[in-house]
Formats: C-alpha cells, structure tokens, sequence
C-alpha cells in the first residue's frame, strides 16, 4: 500500500513518489487524501491507454460514492460529460462538437493573434521587469473562453475566483469548493435559461439549439456543460502559458534550438506539454464494473482505478530518455490532454492558444529572460494546478 498524498511543489521538477512508482509498482494499490477505502493506480502508458479506453472501467459507477480523491470535494458535477460513459457521453461529445469545431477555432487564429499584440504592447510599455502572469497567462485563455461563451466582461473575475476555489486541495478547503461550485451552477443555470429563450451567436446558444437526432440537450446537461467549459476551458492553457515560458527560459539550449527553427513550435509546444508536470497526482477514478487483469495485476468489479497521465508521459517504454526535453522529438501521442473517451474536448483551442502566444513572445522579445533567479519564484500550492504565481520576466 502506497501512501499518495501527491503534494510535490517544487517547482516543475518531476514528482519522485509518481516515479518510484512508475518504475517500482506500475499498477500500485494507492491510499490519497479525501475519499473513502483505497484505489488502484496505473502509471505506465500502455495501461492508461487499455483504463482510458476500455469500456469495462466505468465513471459513471463511481456516482454516489466516495472514491479516493485528490480535492476535498468532488470537482465534477453527476450531470457531466466528465462523469458520462458511452453512449450517453457519445450523444452528448457530438453536441458539444457541433458548436466547437477545428474549423471555428482557427476561424478565431486572427483575433487570439490581435489580442495577444495587444496585451505585449502593455507589457512593452510597462517596461521590463514584467510579470507574465499579469500581462498574459491570466488574460488570455480566459478572455477567449468567456468570449465563445459570451460571459459578460464584468463577471468573468468572479467567475475565475469560483474556478480556483474548486481546484483547492488544503485542508480546510471542501467548504470553499461547495460554495464555490454552488455558485457557478447557479450562475451557468441562470445564463444557459436566457440564452435558451434568445440565442445568440455564441458556443452556449449554440449547444442550447444543437441537436443529436430529435434530442436537444436537457436544462441541467446545458448548465453543467457550459461551466465545465468555463473552467476547463481556460484552467490548463492559463497555467501552461506560464510553465511553458519558464520552461524554456530554464533550458538555453531548446530555447535557442526554437529560435533558429521558430517553424519548430507545433512540435515543440507538444513536446513541452510531454514534459511538463502540469497538476499534482490524478485526475477522477473510474471503476471495475467487472474482474479484469491489468498489466498482470487482477483489478476486482468495484474497484476504483486511477491512471497518471504525468507518469505515463514519462514511461521510458514509450518515450527515449523520457526525462529530458527534445524540442526535435518525435514521439507518440503525450496524454496531456488525456486520451480515449475523455480527451479534452478543448485540446485543439489550447494548442491554438499556445501557439499563437508563446510562438509571438519568441518573436516580439528575442532577448526575453527572467528577472530574478529560479529560486526566487512562488509556486502555487494547495491547488491540483502547479504554476508559478508570478513570472518577471525582463528582456
């Protein structure tokens, strides 16, 4: 039995408790902080593969009860897709895609581009030293979001604040995660009537009037849907712009590689997003829904099973030398995004994002370096997110 508190915070270097186990008991009986009873962890890149795809290992079976746990309290919401196996979750994915398409996304390339000139004329005119986080992490994945939901402006920092209060993991935070969730729900439910009763030209209208067949979205799907939009919508790119831009101010090396070759971004971005431990531990359990044999290890019916995909980027099997950062790598599919059922819907808008701002800040900054020493940085704790909460950068 492994006991998995997961609370690595320093910096962005590697979890040693994930790589032990990786390395020690890749399919490992784990105990974490909140939840009931213990769970399963599979940690190798072909065994988060077979759990994230294989229809035996259910989500849905894990409502109502108390699975091991990361937070407090439980992040997802019964009615989300986050929560849904196929075929309820298939009808509700194609929904969803109707109004949140490859095409609509580069359709906004132009704009995230102006918006992203815009917010380093600031950071231009501020003058070095500059915090990054301020004049763009924080901004940008959150003005886009809020934009293809058509959240009005004057709500959006609230909105943000209730989005943080729910990825907390201290001790005395399941109190401000109930209400914090309590709120967005209230608020998306509100909005999501609204537009049901006068769409607009927005993605929430847009799921509001899609229809799979004869069916539309249900009340409660519409107003879950549109908040797990809000927060995943913004959470992993607002965090990863900064860790991205850390990351390749701390390897000189890549970073002159990606200047010479700037054509080497979409692979680059891939290989930053393999190598960077972005959140602590692991995401929602599925469980059992039958007796199956996972990497040699017999996984009972109603057992919870968690997989790592910060581990499973790591897996020496998969990727050579996994440790290290090779902007020239051409590797497999990174799980960043997770993989099989679950992939992030918003994965393509994120690399969209990415690209389009650490791809200018390459550009418009060619001499761009940090401000103070790596040492000196503050690193979030307490939140399943790992991030520096500033980010002075000087060129």
């Amino acid at each position: 039995m492994w006991d998995c508190p997961f609370n690595h915070t320093d910096g962005l270097e590697f979890d040693p408790l994930l790589k032990r186990l990786l390395t020690e008991e890749p399919i490992a009986r784990i105990r974490l902080p909140h939840g009931e009873g213990e769970a399963w962890l599979a940690t190798r890149y072909e065994d988060v593969r077979v759990v994230t795809t294989d229809r035996r290992f259910s989500r849905a079976a894990g409502i109502g009860r108390d699975l091991p746990r990361m937070t407090p309290a439980p992040i997802a919401q019964v009615e989300s897709i986050n929560l849904m196996d196929p075929p309820a979750h298939n009808r509700l994915r194609r929904l969803v895609a109707q109004g949140f398409t490859n095409r609509q996304v580069e359709r906004m390339r132009a704009h995230t581009q102006r918006v992203v000139d815009g917010y380093f004329d600031e950071m231009e005119e501020h003058g070095a030293p500059a915090d990054l986080v301020r004049f763009l992490s924080a901004r940008l994945p959150l003005t886009t979001i809020c934009e293809l939901l058509d959240i009005p402006a004057g709500d959006r920092a609230e909105l943000r604040g209730h989005a943080i209060a729910m990825m907390s993991m201290g001790p005395d935070s399941g109190d401000g995660q109930v209400t914090a969730k309590a709120a967005l729900r209230a608020y998306f439910a509100e909005l999501t009537a609204a537009r049901r009763r006068a769409p607009g030209e927005d993605l929430i209208s847009a799921l509001a009037t899609a229809r799979d067949g004869a069916e539309l979205l249900d009340d409660d799907e519409l107003a879950v849907m549109a908040m797990v939009l809000l927060v995943t919508g913004h959470d992993t790119s607002t965090y990863q712009l900064s860790n991205i831009t850390y990351t390749l101010l701390t390897h000189p090396e890549q970073l002159a590689k990606l200047r010479a070759q700037p054509d080497l971004l979409p692979r680059a971005l891939e290989e930053l997003l393999r190598f960077i431990p972005f959140r602590q531990g692991v995401g929602i359990a599925r469980v059992a829904t039958e007796d199956v044999e996972l990497g040699g290890v017999l996984i009972k019916a109603g057992e919870p099973v968690h997989v790592s995909y910060l581990a499973a980027n790591r897996d020496p099997a998969v990727y050579e030398r996994p440790d290290e950062l090779d902007l020239d790598r051409g590797a497999p599919t990174h799980m960043t995004f997770g993989y099989g059922t679950h992939h992030c819907l918003g994965s393509h808008l994120a690399r969209m994002e990415l690209q389009v701002a650490i791809g200018t800040l390459l550009n418009r900054f060619p001499s761009l370096r940090l401000a103070v020493p790596p040492a000196e940085l503050d690193w979030r704790t307490g939140s399943i997110w790992r991030y520096p909460q500033t980010l002075p950068v000087a060129w």
